[in-house]
């Protein structure tokens, strides 16, 4: 059994090794007294608006009580960590979309229905695609109801074991590196042009680059798509291998 300790407000959770558990959904859960005022519901939609407004380098336990109009004492008693928030925010966010109840007939159509709905997501919440810096796995119940579906639709479309698990993490960073870049890459004209124009100035050493607008090319959309498809279309051909 685990060995719960409540330290300062903190909640300390061990294993049976000794070692303690850093995941909020791996833990378990505090008991409430009575109904309080403040509810894990509440703080995790707080937190959701506070990173859309904000964003991620904002977010701290004191601006987060205040903008619920609590005490920092009191959010702790909830939850343990600003990790721990982060983990619940990402995981509301997986909630926002439902994940279909059954599939097509088509792996790669529910592949590809999967991802789009992913990617929309994180646009949404831009923030959102900076978690896996923080080298924290998502491990909440939206998110695996999600990773459960495309997992099934990696193997109907004929992929098991190492295949399946390398599918997935690339499926993975695509979406989370392509928003992440979508979000973060905002040059204004004036700075596209400088852009192109210094590579002009340096054809001779990057040809290729210079001839293909890679500075300007801003359909992010298209990119996206068209990296998807690259994509599927690798599993297609390992899974007839």
């Amino acid at each position: 059994m685990s060995e719960v300790n409540v330290i300062a407000g903190n909640e300390r959770t061990k294993s049976r090794s000794g070692g303690k558990v850093g995941n909020v959904w791996l833990r378990p859960s505090k008991g409430n007294k009575g109904e309080p005022p403040l509810t894990r519901a509440r703080i995790v939609k707080a937190a959701v608006a506070l990173l859309d407004d904000e964003g991620m380098d904002r977010l701290t336990m004191r601006r987060l009580a205040e903008r619920l109009q609590v005490g920092t004492t009191t959010l702790y008693w909830h939850v343990a960590t600003k990790d721990d928030v982060v983990d619940l925010a990402v995981d509301a966010i997986f909630g926002e979309t439902q994940v279909p109840d059954q599939h097509t007939e088509s792996a790669r159509e529910d592949i590809a229905a999967l991802v789009g709905d992913w990617r929309n997501a994180m646009l949404r919440h831009p923030w959102a695609a900076t978690v896996p810096a923080r080298q924290r796995p998502l491990m909440g119940p939206n998110f695996l109801a999600w990773m459960e579906f495309l997992q099934t639709a990696l193997v109907r479309a004929g992929l098991t074991g190492k295949q399946l698990n390398a599918a997935t993490w690339a499926l993975y960073n695509h979406v989370m590196g392509a928003t992440a870049t979508q979000s973060s890459l905002q040059l204004s004209a004036e700075e596209t042009r400088l852009g192109q124009e210094y590579l002009e100035n340096r054809r001779e050493h990057y040809p290729t680059v210079a001839a293909n607008n890679y500075i300007a090319d801003h359909d992010w959309d298209a990119n996206f798509r068209l990296g998807l498809d690259f994509l599927l279309d690798g599993i297609e051909a390992a899974s007839r291998r």
